[in-house]
């Protein structure tokens, strides 16, 4: 078999040349489609602005008739309800107000917010007749507690000296009259001339917007058949060269066998470097079984772990920190060795407790114990110093019978160290200044 057909083919470069291809090919159907798609856009925001601009017409004339309708009935029933009802509308709600608002901003809707606006003026002077019909009820009624507006609301002197039935008689006439009917009458057809300006407007622009859609939709139906050829060969190219290679790496995985070296020329690369991670993490597992490498007290890996782990540790990615209980031959005279290993015990369970399941805790020693921080490179002080007050205080508990002790720390960031052999030894020299300081101190090595 040729050199070249160990090595596959390039995807790198099989993909550099279809995207060539498709650049090239696609630069009418990206053109086409943002033409098709902001005509689109404009129609669709034609049909909605339309749709917008009658609810505007509609919802002032609402307004305007909901207006009525609550002055009539305050007028007619005397209930305070409907007067409340009233001013929410008017002052809060606002509806007339957002109607003529909605029209603002396009010079197209001139003509149609003129005549909106002089709906809304007519509204707004009619509201002069409701506010007296709404003071004369007041008056009669004998209210106290009634909007601020209307208290500014002066009746004639002729209408003040009415009895309260006559006031209510006006009130009622003033807002049921024909007088009142005909300003009702003048702002639907200030409305009714806005929509009609408004559906006028709306159907030029909807007419020239689709006969522009219409003549797009032919060259983007050409343009993308070119593109979904395209497409299909390249998605038969990816599956044919990366997706089931994959896919049967997968399988091979599962049941832990190397992966086949085939599909393109960077997969094959993988495979390759798989396999040797593969190889050799099997050996290692051979080299390293559970008794061999653990500490039978504590759990930890032991010395022959530890030198394991070190032999392999990545420099820049790995912090190491080096634990000694404090005066801990002076808790076995005291207490016994029985407490001596339940102290080495809990401190191990304390640090698997507060470091991650990849960080590896090795026991070098009598009690010294060395924890490796994995591809933890740009992790910073403070987190670590974090964890470290976490121990302290896990160890300073005696809840569990035993006495409290203290750790000293030397920590040391492996990127600053050439070899192992360099860290560890850092990393040793700041623990020994950790017990000069003060027993129960850390230090990180510079």
């Amino acid at each position: 078999m040729g050199d070249s057909a160990k090595k596959g083919i390039s995807h790198r470069l099989v993909h550099l040349w279809l995207v060539f291809i498709i650049v090239i090919f696609s630069g009418t159907v990206v053109f086409a489609t943002m033409r098709l798609t902001d005509t689109f856009l404009d129609v669709t925001e034609a049909a909605g602005r339309s749709s917008e601009l009658h609810h505007a017409a509609h919802e002032l004339m609402n307004a305007s008739d909901y207006l009525t309708e609550q002055v009539q009935r305050f007028t007619v029933k005397g209930d305070v309800r409907f007067m409340d009802q009233y001013f929410t509308e008017a002052f809060e709600s606002k509806r007339r107000e957002e109607a003529v608002a909605t029209m603002s901003g396009d010079s197209r809707m001139d003509a149609a917010r003129s005549r909106l606006q002089e709906a809304m003026d007519h509204s707004v002077e009619l509201m002069d007749t409701e506010y007296y019909a709404m003071r004369l009820v007041i008056e009669a009624k004998g209210y106290r507690d009634y909007p601020e507006v209307l208290k500014g609301v002066t009746l004639t002197e002729e209408d003040a000296v009415l009895s309260p039935e006559e006031k209510i008689s006006l009130a009622t006439e003033l807002v049921h009259g024909d007088a009142y009917y005909e300003q009702k009458d003048a702002i639907r057809e200030d409305m009714q001339a806005s929509m009609d300006e408004v559906e006028k407007l709306m159907s030029i622009v909807e007419a020239s917007e689709m006969d522009t859609l219409r003549s797009q939709i032919g060259v983007v139906h050409v343009a993308i058949l070119i593109q979904a050829a395209l497409l299909f060969f390249l998605i038969w190219l990816t599956t044919r060269l990366a997706i089931n290679p994959v896919m049967g790496a997968v399988e091979e995985i599962k049941a832990d066998r190397p992966i086949s070296e085939v599909g393109s020329n960077e997969f094959r690369y993988l495979a390759r470097a798989y396999n040797k991670m593969y190889e050799k993490n099997k050996s290692s597992i051979e080299n390293l079984s559970y008794k061999a490498s653990h500490d039978e007290l504590t759990g930890a890996y032991n010395r022959a772990g530890y030198e394991f782990l070190l032999s392999r540790v990545e420099l820049d990615a790995t912090y190491m920190m080096l634990f000694d209980l404090d005066d801990f031959k002076n808790i076995n005279d005291t207490y016994g060795h029985e407490t001596g290993d339940r102290a080495l015990i809990k401190l191990v369970k304390v640090l698997k407790s507060v470091f991650r399941d990849e960080d590896c805790i090795c026991r070098i020693g009598g009690d010294e114990f060395i924890v490796f921080l994995m591809h933890s490179g740009g992790l910073q002080p403070g987190l670590i110093e974090e964890k470290i007050e976490m121990i302290r205080k896990a160890l300073q508990n005696t809840e569990d019978g035993l006495p409290p002790v203290s750790v000293s720390i030397g920590i040391m960031n492996g990127k600053d160290a050439k070899d192992t052999k360099e860290l560890f030894e850092m990393t040793d020299a700041a623990m020994y200044r950790s017990k000069k300081i003060g027993k129960g101190t850390h230090t990180f090595y510079s």
